[in-house]
């Protein structure tokens, strides 16, 4: 099992993303933490046990400071934790900043459980690309691993029709709607069309993201409204 460290400032967001890690075979959360002061303890602490940490899903906006700055200092712990980070920051520079730093896969917020559960399953893969053990590696082995970190799945960028852009419009809206939003209301804040709208309303509920709630009125038929969990 790979032992997992979720660290996210907010509660809501940590306790999806533990929800989505338990989801996906052969992973386990070892701990949430909200800060990056509290990531560096955490993997000192873990690091004194038979049991450290692989994996940390790291936030890049902390609380504390940079997400990259607690990368920064984890790179020279013994074991190493392999970084994902998970980030709403687009700009350019912090990506190259986030690969200077070893981070070794990068996930834009606000993403599908799908999304989430390719990132895991490709770093489970190149963990057993990898030969255990103190093994020295060849250059085979090295770029078999590399594939699979920088491969794409075809099956999350088209077969499932989802366009980042949209996602994050949609999203957006519903998340700034305490009282959350149908597909009419998000389909208007998104500028698309109302079944596109629903479409991935629909997607997002499916993924936990967001919860339906269907209202019943005088005439016509039911609606369902999508509240942000």
């Amino acid at each position: 099992m790979i032992r997992v460290l979720v660290v996210e400032d907010e509660p809501l967001i940590a306790e999806a993303h533990r929800t989505y890690v338990g989801r996906v075979p052969g992973f386990t959360v070892h701990s949430v933490v909200h800060t990056g002061s509290a990531a560096i303890r955490a993997v000192a602490a873990a690091n004194a046990t038979d049991e450290p940490i692989d994996l940390i899903l790291l936030d890049l906006g902390l609380p504390d400071g940079s997400g990259l700055d607690v990368a920064a200092a984890l790179g020279g712990v013994r074991p190493t934790p392999d970084i994902i980070a998970i980030t709403s920051a687009r700009d350019l520079s912090m990506v190259r900043a986030a690969v200077a730093q070893g981070i070794v896969l990068y996930l834009l917020k606000p993403f599908t459980f799908a999304a989430f559960r390719d990132k895991l399953e490709r770093y489970l893969e190149f963990r057993r690309a990898l030969p255990t053990g103190e093994k020295a590696v060849s250059q085979r082995d090295v770029d078999r691993a590399m594939a699979v970190l920088r491969s794409t799945d075809e099956r999350i960028s088209a077969t499932k029709g989802v366009a980042p852009q949209t996602l994050q419009e949609i999203s957006s809206a519903v998340r700034a709607s305490e009282a959350g939003l149908n597909a009419s209301q998000a389909a208007d804040a998104a500028g698309v069309s109302r079944v596109t709208a629903w479409r991935y309303l629909e997607r997002m509920a499916e993924d936990g993201l967001v919860d339906r709630h269907t209202e019943y009125g005088r005439a016509g038929r039911p609606q369902v409204r999508y509240v942000w969990r």
